[in-house]
């Protein structure tokens, strides 16, 4: 089965922070309990800081501070488990109109990696907001200077490691499709997975024993690096080229199937009323045609892709089928 390698670090973590993240969101929305989204707000990014879904959270709450939506943004960071301690405490402040959380593709895999009892179907949908790309990257001085190098000493030595976020993660399940891309057993993948982005980075920068030489991760996580030229992008995994970066994607290379695209949006707690709902949609609307989001779009090379709620609600359903689908295909889980 891929993916239980390295498996048992970050399962130890992911239990340390399960108490230490739930009194901090318990804490952040009593400090305001009873009042409206309006007065304030607590989002909760559902990974450590630097990542991802953080950067969407942030992003988010500088547009609603900036533009007024909200009087009070808090991110509160939860990380662990692809997402799914996140979406666990989410779970558990049933009813709080106070409360809502990003998500996206690696929360899915998470859950079907047995990350978590709950589900997004068990929460509230909001809306989703937008599309981002993974990157295919090695060290400046790798002598993997193109995608097909990679792949023709990985066809020689199928064992060769390649890094990414947690088990499940878009990082990983690309990984996968390359794998099956390069005509490799996706159930034999050396995949090994890291915490976040920046421990990613650490790894493909060093030389010391049990680091990764390639590794797949949000292009945001590795751009500063790849335009620093201390990383040496080979492929995004992207409909099209991104604006403004010159980095071919892995259809144009040949391996159109090299093609999982992740996804932001952002969900509430289960349990509340409708007019709640369509407050906590009325702000998120108000926040995506802000020109601050607006910028952070263009600046974070994301692609918009809103929907709202039963048009992402419909979305979330077709993903859990869709990536469930994709896991077993790449022996990532059985088919029971």
């Amino acid at each position: 089965m891929i993916g239980n390698k390295g498996l048992i670090a970050p399962a130890v973590g992911a239990v340390l922070v399960l108490t230490t993240g739930f009194f901090a969101v318990q804490d952040a929305a009593g400090q305001d309990q009873g009042s409206l989204a309006r007065s304030a707000l607590t989002v909760i990014a559902p990974a450590a800081a630097g990542g991802g879904w953080d950067l969407a959270a942030r992003e988010f709450q500088q547009a609603a501070r900036t533009e007024s939506v909200v009087n009070s943004v808090q991110v509160v960071n939860v990380p662990g488990a692809g997402g799914t301690i996140g979406l666990g405490q989410l779970q558990q402040l049933e009813a709080d109109p106070t409360t809502a959380m990003i998500t996206g593709a690696a929360m899915v895999g998470g859950v079907e990696m047995g990350g978590s009892s709950a589900r997004l179907s068990d929460v509230t949908p909001i809306a989703r907001l937008t599309d981002d790309f993974q990157v295919i990257a090695v060290p400046a001085d790798s002598p993997w200077e193109t995608l097909d190098d990679f792949l023709e000493d990985w066809r020689e030595d199928p064992d060769i490691p390649v890094g990414g976020g947690s088990a499940g993660s878009p990082d990983h399940l690309v990984a996968g499709q390359l794998a099956e891309a390069a005509e490799l057993d996706p159930a034999g993948l050396h995949y090994t997975p890291h915490a976040g982005g920046g421990e990613l980075t650490l790894s493909l920068l060093s030389d010391a024993n049990g680091t990764v030489q390639i590794g797949v991760s949000g292009f945001n996580d590795f751009r500063d690096l790849i335009e620093g030229e201390r990383l040496r992008a080979l492929a995004v995994v992207a409909p099209e080229r991104l604006e403004g970066v010159d980095i071919p994607t892995a259809s144009e290379l040949g391996y159109p199937s090299v093609n999982l695209v992740n996804w932001r949006g952002i969900v509430a707690a289960p349990g509340i009323s409708e007019e709640e709902q369509a407050e906590l949609l009325e702000i998120t609307e108000e926040m995506y045609q802000a020109p601050s989001w607006q910028e952070a779009i263009d600046r974070n090379r994301w692609d918009p892709s809103w929907a709202g709620p039963e048009e992402f609600s419909d979305f979330i359903t077709e993903e859990e089928t869709r990536i469930r689908a994709l896991m077993i295909d790449l022996g990532l889980i059985d088919e029971t």
